[in-house]
């Protein structure tokens, strides 16, 4: 029975670095996202590349219904999902009450709802194979509170501490489970947030979204729990714990209007 990994998000950014990283040690890949043309010109590349095969489904996974056709098909498929990783995920900025609400709950249901049913579902099935491995990706915004940013903070503190615990709740069934937690990555995301990166460009905080997928993999063989690539990022993850609360908080209020000014 072929094994594939599933890549949520995986048509830009550190879902599409982590997709070819993973295609380059012979994985079979099963991709998703919204975008049609990226994903099938991505699945051509990366089997020509690479020579393993290479899927793809189109779905919005904000949507639940949609969640549920996608899950429909994995748990009816003769597919064997060996590693499942949670990478979509959305950002909104500014004060929480001047948001759209279809946005922040779209926010929720993506980074929160949607991971927790895949993880739910596959992790399912893999418990019942006895093998397999999850990587769920939060971030280093999961470590602390995030004024003009709390919803998504929040998301990925979620994330961070979901994973954690699904960790030892599927070590007994022979499935490991990894959160990677990014700092800045150069990607699409920031402009996806309406936020002016500008300031974040030429800092030595800002990461490649190939480096990040590097660390990862290596991380993931080694089965690490919590994955934070690069030193500085490890350090910023650590700060929360050693100032007070109300420290914490004015500092990510300030670095959130310092490096996510909301574009025009």
């Amino acid at each position: 029975m072929t094994r594939y990994t599933l890549i949520t998000g995986a048509s830009s950014g550190i879902g599409l670095a982590l997709a070819e990283a993973l295609a380059r040690r012979g994985r079979n890949l099963i991709l998703v996202a919204r975008q049609r043309d990226a994903l099938d010109s991505i699945a051509c590349e990366l089997t020509q590349r690479f020579g393993v095969e290479v899927l793809f489904r189109v779905c919005d996974l904000s949507q639940p219904l949609r969640v549920s056709g996608l899950l429909h098909e994995l748990e009816h498929s003769d597919f064997t999902i060996d590693l499942l990783v949670n990478n979509a995920g959305i950002g909104t900025t500014g004060d929480y009450v001047s948001q759209d609400w279809a946005c922040e709950q779209q926010l929720i249901e993506l980074n929160v709802l949607a991971l927790a049913r895949l993880c739910h579902a596959v992790g399912t099935l893999m418990a019942g194979q006895g093998c397999g491995q999850i990587l769920n990706v939060a971030s280093i915004a999961g470590f602390q509170p995030g004024p003009g940013m709390s919803n998504y903070y929040a998301s990925k503190a979620y994330v961070l501490h979901f994973s954690e615990g699904l960790r030892e709740d599927l070590k007994p069934y022979g499935v490991k489970v990894s959160v990677l937690c990014p700092g800045p990555t150069n990607s699409a995301f920031f402009r996806r947030a309406q936020m002016d990166a500008r300031a974040l460009q030429s800092s030595k905080l800002m990461m490649s979204a190939e480096e990040v997928a590097l660390i990862t993999v290596k991380a993931l063989e080694k089965n690490r729990a919590i994955i934070i690539p690069g030193w500085r990022n490890r350090l910023l993850a650590l700060s929360p714990r050693l100032a007070p609360r109300w420290l914490v908080r004015r500092i990510s209020a300030y670095l959130n209007r310092r490096f996510g000014k909301p574009s025009r």
